[in-house]
């Protein structure tokens, strides 16, 4: 069906920026909300941006003006630049993304990166 790869985490210190990516590939129509998600230990998965097939995008509060989501269509695939990190922003991030897949018109169904650690600590 869908598989997503999930890419660009790292140990960084505060202050620093990173740029995560997220690449679909296998058997789908189309592809529509692309979304990052991120769960630090202990704590619920939360989203953090998204981004419509129209570009339209959206953030959590606790990220906004910091963190900038985009996708680009022809490679299947969803950034997320990361500025301004700091200590809270540590966690595991994930991506999803909502693909339409399967026979005739298709069904559409929410797909899973697998997570990538960004740790940010002096």
């Amino acid at each position: 069906q869908v598989q997503l790869v999930e890419s660009g985490g790292g140990l960084l210190q505060p202050g620093g920026s990173l740029r995560l990516s997220c690449a679909a590939s296998g058997s789908f129509i189309d592809i529509g909300l692309m979304a990052w998600h991120r769960q630090a230990p202990g704590k619920e998965r939360e989203q953090v941006a998204s981004i419509t097939s129209d570009g339209v995008t959206s953030y959590a509060g606790s990220v906004k003006d910091r963190f900038t989501i985009s996708r680009d269509n022809y490679k299947n695939t969803v950034y997320l630049q990361m500025n301004s990190l700091n200590p809270e922003d540590s966690a595991v991030y994930y991506c999803s993304m909502r693909c339409r897949y399967g026979k005739g018109w298709g069904t559409w169904s929410t797909f899973w990166g697998q997570g990538t650690q960004v740790t940010v600590s002096s």
